[in-house]
């Protein structure tokens, strides 16, 4: 082994967790950060310095490959910290400084990025003799120079330099508009009629006799499903399309004009163009025509979707001639009841929040031999945050795999959806110390206690979510146990980084699985396997008109992304599209665009779900024809898609668990099944 010295001097979150961390006061905190940041530039001069001294062979060629990727990973891990506390850390002085330190961290990651002489040095290192993986790794990360301008003039680097600190700065006011916006809706007692009975007593009359009902995800949907009013779900939903209004009108102008200016910076002509070059996608066109193809696929079921809705509410109001957007899940609910029997309300108590939380680490357990061991004693942000360390199953002697932190209620100034957060990358067998992944879920879960009965019930939506969003958790495991700490756990290609999530979610369609943990919350019977078959079929309704709306919101964000932006109406464009890919036209003074948070981070790239979701179905045909339990085949999923992390192109990942390419042959059976 080479003697380089590799020096990683960040301050360590050790045994403790780098939960830690947050679990100090305003100023601790962005010293740690800082103290990481100067770590990271440490590092880097280090890299600079040993890529420049003359050795030869593997060994030499990948410690100094190792140094680069320790400065990296450092800087990565305080920006993993700050952008997770300014999302749900409760104090507010603490949450400015994890902004403070999150542009600090993003000025530092952009003078990286747009460092010439690391460049030179990372193209210096000699190949020769290294592995498949860390070929692609040099060649990813210099594509990523290059994408980043590193190879333009002094003066289009400083240009980018400026743009990039001030998307920072942008997209952290976009998403604090969000977060910050708590709209609320006073109604009668009697405006809830149709709402469960633990809805109805988690929100009794205030002092002045009515019911305050908050625009959070908690309340918006079962008030959209439910409520017999038509009235009070057009207000609701209303208020919802107004929330971050009129602050982010303007912030998501500036955020499309910075984007195109870098864009054009760096040659291409829109930013949709740009972002897409180093996505499995290939370029905008293709997204655009992936976009087309779905919606073209889903027309003629959403349009019968459509006939069955509008139907459904002539029986409610005979004269009625079309359909408003605050009626449809209302009306799915019913035609639910009509055509199956199904009454969501009926498999809520079925779904406690305690026993789907151990549901699906019984479930994950079952399927990738591991088991999960509750850490009583971690330091954590806020007393609703529970830990777990995740080990080998019947080995808790041996190093754990990774840690895992559920955060899962929602609170005054916390992000308001559901989302899962890296902490900390993890790497394996290097020469730096070998670091476990930490991994964060943030969702807003009804709070068990909320009501007189105390389960916390949620809907089967959110019984989804959760799978959803945990599947990102342990990808972000089990993938950072790989050789390079930037490329582990969900450091993949942006869109196949929902096949994961998408494709655990197909465990909560299966009665055998549902049975592991659905059981009456009063009786503790099993959920019946004829409820899941109504289950099932119920979730069949509405597909189509489901897939339409998503192609809705990916050409919305592609749409605002491949252009000009210059003299742009967000919101006529909005109107626009909602009119071709929805059967609902815009309504005057609503605003989807202001809280679309994906805006910021995913910017053009919402197509990735429906991309993800294609492969996911390919890929589930192989449980579905051995057995959702199988653990050979999750073990084979394990180690050929989620373990390699970002270490190989998604494709790859793919093929090397179904054999062959992926199709779309599996994802157009689903959509037009029954």
């Amino acid at each position: 082994m080479s003697t380089l010295g590799i020096r990683i001097v960040e301050p360590s979150p050790s045994s403790l967790g780098a939960s830690r961390l947050l679990n100090v006061s305003a100023e601790e905190f962005l010293g740690t950060g800082r103290a990481g940041m100067e770590a990271a530039k440490a590092t880097m001069a280090h890299f600079k310095s040993a890529a420049r001294t003359p050795s030869a062979g593997v060994d030499a060629s990948e410690a100094i490959l190792d140094i680069f990727d320790a400065a990296f990973a450092a800087l990565q891990n305080v920006g993993a910290r700050c952008g997770l506390a300014h999302e749900v850390h409760p104090d507010e002085k603490l949450r400015a400084a994890a902004e403070t330190c999150e542009q600090e961290v993003s000025a530092l990651a952009t003078e990286f990025s747009l460092d010439r002489e690391i460049y030179d040095a990372l193209q210096s290192v000699d190949l020769t003799h290294v592995d498949a993986n860390t070929r692609y790794f040099v060649e990813k990360n210099l594509r990523d120079f290059r994408l980043g301008g590193v190879d333009r003039d002094p003066e289009t680097r400083a240009q980018l330099k400026e743009l990039n600190q001030e998307l920072v700065k942008i997209g952290q006011e976009f998403s604090k508009n969000i977060r910050d916006d708590d709209r609320r809706l006073a109604v009668d007692p009697a405006d809830l009629d149709g709402l469960p009975e633990d809805f109805r007593r988690a929100h009794p009359p205030g002092p002045n006799g009515k019911v305050s009902i908050s625009t959070d995800t908690v309340d918006y949907y079962p008030v959209l499903t439910y409520a017999h009013n038509a009235k009070t779900r057009e207000a609701l939903w209303r208020l919802y399309l107004q929330r971050a209004h009129p602050q982010n009108l303007q912030v998501l102008t500036r955020m499309l004009e910075a984007r195109f200016r870098v864009a054009q910076l760096l040659g291409f002509d829109n930013w949709a163009d740009y972002i897409t070059q180093d996505k499995m996608i290939g370029n905008e066109k293709n997204a655009g025509d992936f976009i087309a193809r779905i919606a073209g696929i889903s027309q003629a079921r959403a349009d019968h979707d459509y006939q069955d809705l509008l139907a459904i509410k002539r029986g409610i109001v005979p004269t009625s001639s079309n359909i408003n957007a605050w009626d449809h899940s209302y009306l799915m609910e019913k035609l639910k009841v009509e055509r199956y029997g199904f009454d969501s309300q009926a498999v809520r108590p079925y779904f406690e929040y305690s026993r789907v939380k151990q549901g699906v680490l019984d479930i994950t357990s079952t399927l990738f031999g591991i088991a999960y061991r509750r850490v009583q004693d971690a330091q954590v942000w806020h007393s609703d945050v529970e830990t777990y360390d995740i080990y080998p199953a019947g080995d808790h002697q041996s190093k754990a795999l990774g840690r895992i932190y559920l955060d899962m209620f929602p609170r005054e100034n916390k992000y308001k959806h559901f989302a899962q957060f890296n902490l900390m990358n993890g790497n394996q067998g290097s020469t730096q110390s070998n670091a476990r992944p930490e991994g964060v879920l943030v969702c807003n879960f009804p709070r068990p206690g909320a009501d007189s009965d105390g389960p916390g019930l949620m809907e089967y939506r959110d019984v989804r979510t959760l799978f959803h969003e945990f599947g990102h958790l342990l990808h972000h495991v089990f993938g950072g146990r790989i050789r390079w700490a930037t490329l582990s756990g969900t450091a993949v290609q942006m869109d196949f980084v929902e096949v994961p999530s998408q494709l655990l979610e197909e465990w909560t369609r299966d009665a055998g699985s549902l049975q592991v943990f659905a059981r009456h919350y009063q009786t503790g019977d099993p959920i019946p396997a004829r409820l899941v078959e109504q289950l099932r079929a119920a979730d069949d309704v509405g597909r189509g008109a489901t897939v339409r709306q998503q192609m809705f919101y990916a050409a919305l964000s592609l749409g605002l992304y491949n252009r000009d932006p210059e003299g742009l109406d967000t919101t006529s464009l909005l109107a626009e599209l909602q009119s071709r890919y929805t059967p609902y036209p815009y309504v005057e003074g609503t605003y989807l665009q202001e809280s679309f948070g994906h805006l910021d981070g995913y910017s053009a790239l919402y197509y990735t779900y429906m991309w993800s979701l294609v492969i996911a179905k390919d890929m589930f045909n192989v449980f579905q024809t051995s057995g959702l339990l199988n653990s050979a085949v999750a073990g084979k999923y394990r180690s050929a898609t989620l373990e390699p992390g970002g270490s190989k192109p998604a494709a790859q990942l793919v093929e090397n668990f179904l054999g062959r390419p992926y199709s779309f042959d599996a994802y157009e059976s689903w959509l037009n099944e029954n």
